[in-house]
């Protein structure tokens, strides 16, 4: 009898010694439950303005990814037509036989630069400017270099113009995404606040749901952001080759008009 009163004052002991630390431990592990929270689950319970600011960002993410594929096939096709036309101008002996070859929808931009130009040449040869070279030779000597150097001059320019659509998109997701992501950053972290003033408890479970939102909204702000300057970034870099592939290719024609058909 003795034996099991003295077991009995044991396990009360052991009971007294461990129930505080079980349910603390259970307690903790309540919060963990509570507090085990995904990033799908933080898009659903956040505020409807950070889900508005999110879909802002995600919308802006793939369009400028939509960019990028379109404007890499742009370039990759003008690249192509552009090779084309240049073999066709050096290969051939007169204008007026290339000038039919290319067509009015042609996607060379060096085309366009040529159409622009002969057309030009055209109105100057039917000017009053036009004059006879002499009895050695029957081509006509023109006048007006000036005007057919502008009419190029602003061919080009369409031509960069039209290679440049839809860049400043890019431009403007790369410097305003980050800033969009801080706006949601701000309202998340003003949630949390706000949780933490109607509960009276500054724990974990209290201001998870607001930090998480807030700090999905800045790395998807990131993710909008970062890829679209470096798209931007190469998409410029390839204007500026265009720019300077344009420029060679109006030197080489006014090189050549100016020895043939024009005066010195």
């Amino acid at each position: 009898m003795k034996n099991i009163i003295s077991l009995f004052k044991k396990f009360v002991a052991i009971n007294l010694i461990f129930t505080p630390l079980w349910s603390a431990w259970a307690q903790d592990a309540s919060t963990k439950v509570r507090v085990d929270y995904s990033g799908m689950d933080a898009l659903l319970s956040a505020s409807p303005v950070v889900q508005l600011t999110i879909l802002i960002l995600i919308s802006l993410s793939i369009l400028c990814w939509g960019i990028a594929w379109s404007k890499f096939q742009e370039f990759k096709a003008l690249k192509k037509h552009n090779d084309e036309f240049d073999h066709l101008f050096w290969k051939s002996t007169s204008l007026d036989d290339l000038y039919e070859k290319v067509p009015s929808t042609t996607k060379s931009s060096h085309a366009k630069v040529f159409r622009a130009a002969y057309a030009e040449m055209k109105k100057i040869a039917d000017s009053p400017l036009l004059s006879k070279a002499g009895t050695e030779t029957d081509s006509p000597q023109l006048s007006g270099i000036d005007n057919l150097e502008r009419s190029m001059r602003k061919a080009i320019e369409n031509e960069i113009s039209a290679m440049e659509s839809r860049l400043t998109i890019l431009a403007s997701t790369g410097s305003t995404g980050p800033f969009i992501g801080l706006f949601g950053t701000v309202w998340g972290i003003m949630n949390s606040f706000h949780k933490i003033a109607q509960t009276g408890s500054a724990s974990l479970a209290a201001v998870a749901p607001g930090i998480s939102e807030a700090l999905i909204a800045t790395a998807i702000g990131l993710f909008a952001a970062i890829p679209a300057v470096i798209i931007y970034n190469h998409f410029i870099t390839v204007v500026k080759k265009e720019e300077t592939s344009l420029t060679n290719f109006s030197f080489d024609f006014l090189n050549i008009v100016k020895r043939n058909f024009f005066k010195n």
